[in-house]
């Protein structure tokens, strides 16, 4: 294993790097809070308000995996400036657009771009940093994602009150200009080229397949109700389910044959691993779904101004910092996965409590009323959020952790495209039949009835998490393994043998 020194411009490279998880954080929760404005000035329909949420998550989710391998191939500083390009590009477009139909394929550009752009970024900075300052790189990563995690709602709500020149909600997505622009730019002058020592191949077809099956499921679950259900909605669904199962019969096969295959097929030979995906899907699809859910009810129930709706939200976000460091530094080493379990339970408590607290109030219930259930609710979603990723890791071979990393992180962005899709349908099914106070209610009982379905799967993982001190000593990642990618790979990113710099 060879150690590099730290490059000497490795602290702006990083602050590109940055920026670059900033737009992708900033973009989800920001469009959450602009999708309302959005509907009332578009017109657009139930179904293409859907889209326009969970669009960017879908495709996102379809080439994350693959964006990795493409930075393997080619040079991650050359993908990661054609995303960042892509990005700008596709923020621009979306504040353009003119119509429903513009701002979906605007969306689906913009998911695709982040693709090829997010997971160049921890690979880059790997490179850049020697042994004894990635430690100090890594630990920045937390505050400043933690903390556009909680300004999100607050800056999008503050942009489109603002209403700058009669911009109304553009301004959401032209933010991401500037941004983009600087990590394009720096990314051309500052970043040295870096890519693995072994150049491995592309599995398009494995590729195609995964993202037929994310494709085959959403669709129908998006279009479903305002279609009134028919026969092809169930058969796309059902189709999915093949899709999937031929993706994984795919690259079992080009791993028997020496073919550099999308992941690693011996992680879904671990029934905890496969639980753990069940985790993720479970956990992000009602967390994401009722966020956005919950800003629908803010603006169109309680009719509150954009900003007036990200403050009410911003408690959720307070109270996941508090739970995420409270389960990281004290629950997690005590009580292993039991820490998941009470997570749950608080997540639980937090969703009654704030039921109860919309029940009593209605269409009159205030900010001010919502801030304590909604810590806690946050506070749960932390305790889960901060140590899943390395119980569900812990279930897989070092060699393996790559390609295990990669996908879960894919399945986080599927799940929030599905969380969308699911409580936006329950929204506004109940909607037209009971209001408003109805409707959030009933989506709030579907979070409630996720979590036992949570809590029982988390038996299923590894009882402690992933020992990252002897994985520092004995990871060997697979020939074929993509980088990791998010929570997993800023855990892993000293573990990983040093790629070379250029």
């Amino acid at each position: 294993m060879t150690i590099p020194t730290s490059h000497p411009r490795r602290w702006a490279i990083l602050t590109l790097v940055l920026f670059a998880e900033c737009m992708d954080l900033l973009d989800g929760t920001i469009v959450n809070v602009a999708a309302p404005t959005i509907h009332d000035a578009l017109r657009t329909s139930v179904s293409g308000l859907q889209w326009i949420v969970s669009g960017y998550a879908l495709a996102f989710a379809t080439g994350l995996v693959a964006g990795g391998r493409l930075g393997d191939i080619f040079g991650r500083k050359r993908v990661f400036i054609i995303g960042a390009i892509g990005f700008v590009t596709a923020s621009a477009a979306c504040g353009l657009a003119q119509n429903e139909s513009m701002l979906i394929g605007c969306r689906l550009a913009q998911g695709t771009a982040a693709a090829l752009l997010i997971p160049q970024g921890l690979g880059i900075v790997r490179s850049v940093f020697g042994a004894r300052d990635q430690a100090s790189a890594l630990a920045v990563f937390g505050p400043v994602i933690g903390l556009s995690a909680m300004l999100g709602p607050v800056i999008g709500g503050a942009l489109i009150d603002a209403n700058l020149l009669g911009s109304g909600w553009r301004l959401v997505f032209f933010i991401n200009l500037p941004l983009g622009l600087i990590a394009a730019v720096g990314a051309t002058v500052l970043m040295p080229e870096s890519r693995p020592d072994r150049r491995p191949r592309l599995d398009a077809v494995g590729a195609l397949l995964s993202a037929l099956g994310m494709g085959l499921l959403v669709y129908p679950l998006i279009q479903g109700q305002s279609a009134g259900w028919p026969a092809w909605t169930y058969l796309m669904i059902a189709a999915s389910a093949v899709a999937f199962g031929a993706f994984v019969a795919w690259i079992r096969r080009a791993r028997r044959t020496g073919s550099d295959a999308l992941v690693e097929p011996g992680i879904f030979s671990h029934r905890a691993y496969v639980a753990g995906l069940g985790c993720i899907l479970v956990f992000f699809a009602g967390m994401i779904g009722t966020l956005l859910v919950m800003t629908l009810f803010l603006q169109f129930g309680e009719r509150f101004t954009p900003i007036h709706a990200g403050l009410t939200v911003a408690p959720f976000a307070l109270g996941s910092a508090i739970g995420a460091t409270l389960a990281a530094a004290v629950l997690a080493p005590r009580l292993g996965r039991t820490v998941l379990q009470i997570g749950a339970v608080v997540v639980a408590g937090g969703g009654v409590w704030v039921h109860q607290v919309i029940g009593a109030h209605g269409l009159h219930t205030s900010t001010a009323t919502l801030a304590g259930p909604e810590i806690v609710l946050g506070a749960g979603i932390g305790m889960v959020i901060a140590p899943l990723f390395d119980f569900i890791l812990a279930a897989v071979t070092d060699t393996e952790v790559g390609s295990a990393s990669g996908v879960l992180n894919a399945v986080q962005q599927l799940a929030g495209a599905l969380g969308v899709a699911v409580m936006g349908t329950v929204f506004f099914a109940t909607l037209g039949q009971s209001g408003y106070v109805a409707a959030i209610k009933t989506c709030l009982l579907v979070q409630l009835a996720a979590m036992p379905v949570l809590a029982l799967l988390t038996f299923l993982l590894p009882k402690r998490a992933r020992d990252d001190a002897r994985a520092t000593v004995e990871a060997r990642p697979s020939p074929s393994a993509p980088e990791p990618l998010g929570p997993p790979a800023v855990q892993k990113l000293a573990a990983e043998p040093a790629t070379t710099s250029r």
